[in-house]
């Protein structure tokens, strides 16, 4: 099958709703997601319209998108622009400015194919092209054991730093870092 990579559209705020309630409803969601489908099924239109807007030009975010060769979207990440000195969401202040990557998601039936390592392509082409940016980011739980390879394979490494889960301090995530080549 083909797919096709590429940033979402404004006006494509029906399909980013429709493609996170989708992978709020995964298996893995509790592990792999800071949301909760029923918390994200609550939200107004203007929510989605803004957030589809906002990560679909500019350059503090981005939104890309796996769409299959018959229109339907089976993945997703996000990069958010993280300025160096500013606090990150945990209220550390950044050392490098750089990208975090959030929101990673391939629909099961289409895992296996290569779609992680495109989208990562295409959102770390993306976060290189924005001034000052060094360094790329995300965070992965500690029993997410095939997410932290697919994450390895594609060249990020363990940083060391560690966030114990609110919910359950004694599960953590791991922070992973891709340097800018």
């Amino acid at each position: 099958m083909q797919y096709e990579i590429r940033p979402v559209r404004a006006e494509e705020w029906q399909q980013v709703k429709e493609l996170r309630l989708l992978a709020l409803q995964d298996p893995a969601a509790p592990i792999a997601f800071l949301e909760t489908y029923e918390a994200a099924v609550q939200r107004p239109d203007s929510f989605w319209q803004e957030r589809a807007a906002g990560s679909s030009h500019g350059t503090q975010a981005r939104q890309f998108v796996a769409v299959a060769a018959d229109g339907t979207w089976v993945g997703a990440t996000v990069a958010i622009v993280e300025r160096a000195g500013s606090k990150d969401f945990l209220g550390a202040e950044l050392p490098v400015t750089g990208t975090h990557f959030v929101g990673v998601y391939v629909h099961p039936d289409h895992r296996g194919r290569g779609l992680i390592q495109g989208l990562f392509a295409a959102a770390a082409e993306w976060s290189w092209s924005v001034e000052g940016v060094e360094r790329a980011r995300l965070f992965v739980h500690q029993d997410n054991h095939r997410a932290q390879a697919a994450y390895k394979k594609i060249g990020f490494e363990r940083s060391g730093g560690v966030v114990p889960l609110e919910a359950d301090p004694s599960k953590l995530e791991y922070e992973m870092v891709l340097d800018k080549p």
